[in-house]
């Protein structure tokens, strides 16, 4: 039975059985919550500058954004049951099914039903998305949209003194001398993850996977596109709509 909220967020509080909640998610919980809390979603490719601009988002609305990554090093710490079950399936190089990773999403959720959060890396594909819907509200998408050509450009120009962790940018953070650290004179490497080749390869997978995702969003009317090619330039944009949609 599905009810209409007529809240500012306008979204739709689905509720659902026990028993089919269980079957889809083989033992998560159905996150029910009528909160007018609003919860949501943000995308972008690697180097686009979408951790930075999330941690404006905590700290300008209190949102807590949610990596799925943190969630599951933390389950593996931990040694729970779901941490010991991803332990196995990566040590056996194998691919974590959609249903597991929903199982571990759903149950740090249900703990936060009434709290803002904004979920980093999940979900990853299509078939999580539609499992999502079923398990839990997300209210708005925030797709930080910038140009291939300048990610590339901005990755490939790093290179880092391994040993102190040290990066250095050759277009806006230069080292003082051509290709050495500033404090040892050690050469600079540049990490394969940085190479321009690397690069694009990265960001051609994360387009393939994430169109799917991108146009379930934008049918569902939730999804909002943010371009640029600087962080300091998109984050205004962010900010207006998040003020915009929190009526502050």
């Amino acid at each position: 039975k599905r009810h209409m909220n007529t809240g500012m967020w306008g979204y739709r509080a689905i509720q659902c059985g026990a028993r089919s909640c269980a079957q889809r998610l083989q033992g998560a919980r159905c996150l029910t919550s009528t909160s007018d809390v609003p919860h949501g979603l943000i995308m972008g490719p690697p180097g686009s500058g979408k951790g930075t601009m999330a941690k404006r988002i905590t700290n300008d609305f209190g949102f807590e954004v949610l990596s799925t990554g943190d969630m599951i090093r933390a389950q593996i710490a931990a040694q729970t049951d779901i941490g010991q079950q991803f332990e196995r399936i990566v040590a056996e190089g194998k691919l974590v099914p959609a249903d597991v990773v929903m199982k571990l999403v759903a149950a740090e959720l249900d703990t936060r039903s009434d709290q803002r959060w904004m979920l980093d890396g999940f979900p990853r594909s299509l078939e999580q998305a539609k499992l999502a819907d079923n398990a839990f509200r997300i209210d708005f998408v925030l797709n930080i949209d910038v140009p291939f050509d300048t990610i590339v450009q901005r990755l490939s120009a790093r290179w880092c003194h391994l040993p102190s962790g040290r990066i250095y940018n050759l277009d806006y953070n230069p080292p003082k001398s051509p290709g050495l650290d500033d404090e040892t004179g050690e050469p600079l490497i540049q990490r394969e993850d940085d190479k321009a080749e690397t690069v694009v390869s990265r960001l051609n997978l994360y387009n393939e996977e994430t169109k799917p995702l991108i146009d379930h969003y934008a049918e569902k009317e939730i999804l909002q596109n943010f371009t640029g090619t600087e962080s300091d330039v998109i984050y205004p944009q962010i900010h207006a709509y998040m003020k915009n949609k929190l009526n502050l």
